[in-house]
């Protein structure tokens, strides 16, 4: 060893915490240490990645600037730790096993959409790899749904059972090849597989089942098509036909349908795509984003009727990428369930339930260990905004300011997800669904168990909702030796957006939303609270309106249009000559109304939500709704793109009441009445309410 005047020799040892598991980060680290002329090692361990280094001092320095400057571009670094070392003298820079701590800290990384190296050997006639569908490196891939536990071995994966072949393995082993230490790493020889079968199970006998299933694309045929987190429902979706089909077989009446395009100039003949939303359809989460359409389009009207946008989404697994060479336009991409259900993972699973549905099955042999639905993202003022955060995402913590208990929030009924706290991190869990049923219940236990176990928490203390009749709920209250907390609702929403953001001082939070079972038993939903971090106080809200029919309001959103006249006009609505009114059965009417003033089955509520829905259907718009805020979506796309902001807008009053700010929407829909009379059009009057 050549010693360099005036230049200390020494060794560090290194902690890197973050995701830097399964991203290519060790062979990084390995050729940076070689670069700078550096000896010790790299292992993964329960906290993320260790490194000793021993080399002169400017040279550790340049080592570590270049981690945090240029990381893998999968891996996210959130700690780096340095500690002086005693000198070891090393032969030189090695990657050692992964050890094992006591607790777990590492960050395991998201599925990610297939990258750019593996999709040209994809294509690439000479590769060995040349249209395999399970192709991946470290860059890319499977991660989340193929983890059993940590470290992010490939023994913890569900490719244990696939012994790689001699090339994989000298791949695997090849500390300066792409796919070192790449846990899903496989071969046509030594991997996973597809197969086609049909709806009873029997396989279609064909040499190539991806080609196959193009042509039964082609013919109008709808495939369940496994992939990374589960089964999509998929057919062309260009084809009336099929459309159509898939609609009924599904049960899903008008909700839009998720559609898939191989590339942007596609997608740029049938939507609109700002710089934004190219950036984001094309990140490696690969989400479906809201997209405004372009009229006309060739793409099936069947596939979001009443609505102004496409959810649309690029190929994200190499599987993908062939099926799309097929010359589509674009597939329908829909979760692969029945209405209500969480989406079929299973092979077996999928053929039982949605046999019924789709005509063939495109599975494979690769266990996918949860369940993991697309993520839904749309662009609103060049700020992106999701709707549903799950594969691409999940399970990416949000990091608190400070360090919490641990705690398991179990959220609350429709679009569940999941939360658990350790440390200073919060780890969400993917989409869960609707907890309306016995199949979703189970998919919410098993998704809780998954994240405890591969992060190695087991709570303290379990937060539920103050609703009795959610299954989140009474799973919380079923549970033994835990301590209980039940957290309001709204108050929990406002919190959210505090931990999110790191704030800690005291809040005005608006929560406005559908339904939230409010401390005085009633429902809220359209709430103004002054929040600290351990208490709330309800400030101002909507005034209250009776519900009739309790939830069957919510599918009918008319009774709530009629609510809302009569609390404005009482039994002066008799007199309005509106077209509302005349398309109401003349015995339904009479009905509601006696149901209110008796105050039969007619909760009150203050939801911003249900005002919506009633003056959707006071302009006629929607009377019944087959889908969650489908009356509220109809509403806001009556408002044509090009329109510029005004002042032009309904007028409202507040008065105090109890020391409470009580918005009163009397003069809005005394507005919004005037304006019906007056035929103005529903894109004036959606305008103004909004």
């Amino acid at each position: 060893m050549a010693v360099r005047k005036n230049e200390k020799y020494q060794c560090y040892k290194i902690e890197i915490n973050g995701v830097v598991q399964g991203v290519g980060f060790r062979p990084f680290i390995y050729r940076l240490a070689l670069k700078n002329n550096l000896k010790g090692y790299i292992l993964n361990n329960s906290s993320g990645v260790e490194i000793e280094v021993e080399g002169y001092i400017e040279e550790i320095d340049n080592f570590l600037k270049e981690i945090q400057i240029n990381p893998p571009p999968l891996a996210e670094i959130t700690g780096i730790s340095k500690t002086l070392s005693s000198l070891k003298k090393y032969d030189g820079f090695t990657i050692r096993e992964s050890k094992a701590k006591e607790e777990t800290l590492t960050l395991i990384s998201p599925d990610i959409s297939i990258c750019d190296d593996c999709i040209k050997e994809l294509f690439n006639t000479q590769d060995r790899r040349y249209l395999y569908p399970f192709i991946n490196c470290t860059n890319c891939g499977p991660r989340y749904t193929i983890i059993e536990g940590i470290p992010y071995d490939r023994k913890n994966t569900s490719m244990k059972v696939f012994k790689m072949c001699r090339e994989c393995q000298s791949e695997y082993d090849n500390p300066l090849n792409r796919r070192f230490h790449a846990q899903p790493n496989a071969c046509p020889k030594c991997g996973p597989h597809v197969k086609l079968i049909d709806n009873n199970g029997n396989k279609i006998v064909d040499s190539n089942p991806l080609m196959k299933t193009i042509e039964l694309l082609k013919n109008g045929r709808i495939v369940a098509i496994k992939g990374l987190g589960g089964f999509h429902l998929a057919c062309d979706a260009e084809n009336d036909y099929a459309v159509k089909t898939l609609r009924k077989r599904k049960h899903r009446e008008e909700k839009p349908l998720a559609i898939m395009s191989e590339n942007l100039d596609i997608i740029e003949s049938f939507a609109r795509v700002s710089l934004e939303e190219k950036k984001l359809l094309c990140s490696p989460q690969r989400p479906i984003v809201l997209l405004r359409k372009k009229i006309p389009n060739s793409i099936s009207g069947y596939i979001s009727p009443g609505n102004n946008y496409f959810g649309v989404m690029l190929p994200y697994t190499p599987l993908h990428y062939i099926l799309l060479r097929g010359n589509f336009k674009a597939l329908v991409m829909t979760s692969g369930n029945l209405t209500e259900e969480p989406i079929a993972f299973e092979n077996m699973d999928a053929l039982k339930r949605l046999n019924k549905i789709a005509d063939y099955f495109l599975v494979h042999n690769r266990e996918i260990y949860i369940r993991n639905d697309d993520s839904v993202y749309r662009i609103f003022n060049k700020k992106t905004y999701p709707i549903r955060r799950s594969r691409g995402y999940v399970p990416f913590p949000v990091f608190l300011k400070k360090k919490v208990p641990s705690v398991l929030g179990c959220g609350a009924e429709l679009k569940n997800t999941i939360c658990l706290t350790k440390g200073d991190k919060a780890f969400l869990s993917q989409h869960i669904g609707d907890m309306e049923n016995y199949e979703t219940l189970k998919s919410f236990e098993k998704s809780i168990e998954h994240l405890k176990n591969i992060l190695e928490i087991e709570p303290e203390i379990i937060a539920y909702d103050l609703h009795p009749d959610y299954l989140s709920t009474k799973y919380a209250l079923n549970l033994r030796n835990k301590k209980l907390i039940g957290v309001q609702h709204h108050f929990a929403h406002i919190l959210s957006c505090m931990a999110e953001n790191q704030l800690e001082e005291t809040v005005i939070g608006i929560s406005i939303d559908g339904t939230g079972y409010g401390t005085d038993g009633n429902i809220w939903g359209g709430e103004f609270l002054i929040v600290s971090e351990d208490d709330f106080e309800r400030v101002a809200h909507f005034e209250y309106v009776p519900m009739p029919g309790g939830e069957k309001a919510i599918k009918e959103p008319w009774r709530m249009g009629l609510s809302y006249l009569y609390h404005t006009y009482g039994d002066e609505l008799n007199n309005l000559d509106i077209k509302f009114l005349r398309e109401i059965d003349t015995n339904d009417k009479r009905i509601i109304l006696r149901m209110i003033e008796k105050n039969i089955n007619s909760p009150l509520t203050s939801s911003c939500g249900r005002l919506f829905d009633g003056v959707a259907s006071l302009i006629s718009i929607r009377q019944n709704v087959k889908f969650e805020g489908q009356a509220a979506i109809e509403l806001e796309n009556k408002i044509p793109p090009d329109w510029k902001f005004s002042d032009r807008k309904y007028h409202y009053n507040i008065f105090s009441e109890r020391g409470k700010k009580i918005i009163k929407i009397d003069g809005i829909i005394r507005g919004i009445v005037i304006d019906i009379m007056k035929r103005k059009s529903r894109n004036i009057i959606s305008y103004k309410f909004h």
